[in-house]
């Protein structure tokens, strides 16, 4: 009977935290199926009959979707990358050369909110002429992807076995060798985790793309902002160019769900 109430408890938690979220996202759903007239019903009109597409052919119709859809694969793509190459190897040496005040930075860099950076970011690519480009929207990128990767490397290369690299090193491997044939091997789960995390948050990421695109490289999500008109707001073309927007996160979390379970558990158990 205990273990039948913790069960039902379990479940009930799990219903109430995630419920929101669903309802929220079957919705949106609803919205992009739905003409204007039936989004604007009172009482409000859930299930669309029939439904309509219209809406997600109207995004691609009068935005250059297609254009938005590249500039987040460029930004994203080449931020996470980045911050795989500079990442991985700099949570090797933090956690191998026991710098904790180094893992306090990283940890106070993620916590940061975007906009403190902002500001100096937006001068120096002012002085440099690269306000509007891609590449600085890759940079200013860097500062979301290269912390989440190095807190999540230092964890997972702090679990790795010292004398597994030892005995490489007495059997004349050198230092890089060791990291690279022993170490980044058995640390594969975190390099997972770390880019599929990485990847959301850059992907989402908002205010970069506001103030540092231009017409020729903003992303999805400014995109989708600047679809918003002052006369009216069309909620249908909105909950289309939303989804859309979601939609790969979504597939990758769905896709990957284990591999991120099973790297987060990987990397949160510490030897005793």
């Amino acid at each position: 009977m205990k273990r039948l109430l913790s069960k039902f408890g379990f479940y009930a938690s799990v219903f109430v935290l995630v419920s929101p979220a669903v309802l929220v996202f079957l919705w949106m759903i609803s919205l992009s199926l739905k003409n204007e007239l039936d989004n604007t019903a009172f009482p409000p009109v859930f299930i669309p009959s029939p439904p309509t597409f219209a809406n997600y052919l109207d995004v691609f119709e009068k935005n250059n979707f297609a254009l938005y859809l590249w500039n987040s694969i460029l930004v994203t793509g080449g931020a996470v990358l980045v911050g795989l190459a500079v990442g991985v190897p700099a949570g090797y040496g933090i956690a191998r050369g026991k710098a904790h005040k180094f893992a306090i930075l990283i940890l106070v860099a993620r916590m940061t909110p975007a906009l403190s950076y902002l500001i100096p970011l937006f001068l120096l690519f002012q002085i440099t002429g690269l306000v509007g480009t891609v590449t600085a929207l890759v940079i200013t990128h860097l500062v979301i992807t290269i912390p989440i990767i190095v807190w999540i490397m230092i964890g997972y290369f702090e679990n790795v076995p010292m004398e597994l690299e030892d005995a490489a090193r007495i059997d004349g491997a050198s230092t890089w060798q060791a990291f690279r044939h022993v170490a980044l091997p058995l640390a594969r789960p975190g390099i997972v985790v770390g880019g599929i995390l990485a990847f959301i948050f850059s992907w989402n990421n908002f205010i970069f793309s506001v103030v540092l695109g231009g017409k020729a490289s903003r992303t999805l999500p400014s995109a989708v902002y600047n679809s918003l008109t002052f006369e009216q707001i069309s909620w249908g073309p909105l909950a289309a160019a939303a989804l859309l927007v979601t939609l790969p996160v979504l597939l990758l979390t769905v896709l990957a769900q284990r591999e991120i379970v099973a790297g987060l558990s990987a990397g949160g158990l510490k030897d005793g």
